[in-house]
């Protein structure tokens, strides 16, 4: 029997919990009077969630902060692993999660080009090939000789962006770092995505920009308190989104 082929993320019955101590106490005076807070919490931030993303769909996934969707996101990426359940992924991926995430500060924008991309799977010799195209998309050929820790935020969202989009990841996740930055580069990288998307790449992208959400995406999948609660086409999703959080 053909296994199916067909989808490019599968989460598959996740769960994640997160252990919470409180700050250990370093003398008897302290251990006796906050001894109340000498304990672990746990912090249940994804309950039993499933979902399966196709080959080629452009999907958002939206909710409240502290709803669980930047930790679904980063489960995908395998930065952070499920407590119980487990996520498949079909295909080379990619991911802007963090800003400057990979980035060492002391190292020049081109150097860290290097570093960042090779991260992603590239050699030296396809990175070679593609250098010029990422320092063009990302504006900064004035400062790509400068460590990065010169740079600004925006600046930084750039250049991790523009080495993303060039590793020819067949899956891309993207967090809200594309709010960083000024408007022309945000329409500048909108534009590329629906170019990526037109190319059959497979997108998941977390916002809060819900009108550009609207524009780009086919499907929304809305977190609410660690679960499931709407998973439909995009704009349905927004509008039931807006009326109870809006």
């Amino acid at each position: 029997m053909k296994k199916n082929k067909d989808f490019a993320i599968k989460v598959c019955d996740v769960s994640k919990t997160f252990k919470l101590k409180y700050d250990r106490h370093s003398t008897l005076k302290e251990k006796i009077v906050f001894w109340k807070n000498n304990k672990t919490e746990f912090h249940t931030v994804l309950n039993n969630v499933n979902l399966e993303i196709k080959k080629g769909e452009t999907i958002a996934l939206i909710g409240t902060n502290g709803s669980g969707k930047s930790t679904l996101l980063k489960l995908m990426t395998k930065i952070i692993y499920p407590t119980s359940g487990k996520i498949l992924t079909n295909g080379k991926l990619t991911s802007l999660l963090e800003l400057g995430a990979g980035f060492h500060p002391d190292f020049t924008g081109r150097e860290n080009i290097y570093f960042n991309a090779s991260i992603f799977g590239l050699t030296a010799a396809e990175i070679d090939s593609r250098v010029e195209k990422i320092i063009e998309f990302s504006e900064l050929r004035e400062f790509i000789d400068s460590p990065v820790r010169t740079y600004s935020s925006g600046m930084y969202m750039r250049l991790a962006f523009s080495v993303a989009i060039n590793v020819d990841a067949e899956i891309l996740l993207i967090d809200e770092i594309l709010a960083v930055g000024d408007q022309h580069f945000q329409d500048k990288c909108f534009s590329k995505l629906h170019e990526l998307k037109n190319s059959n790449k497979t997108i998941v992208i977390v916002s809060h920009s819900l009108g550009a959400i609207k524009q780009l995406c086919d499907r929304a999948i809305w977190i609410y308190d660690g679960q499931v609660r709407m998973d439909d086409v995009c704009d349905k999703v927004v509008d039931e989104y807006l009326k109870v959080c809006g």
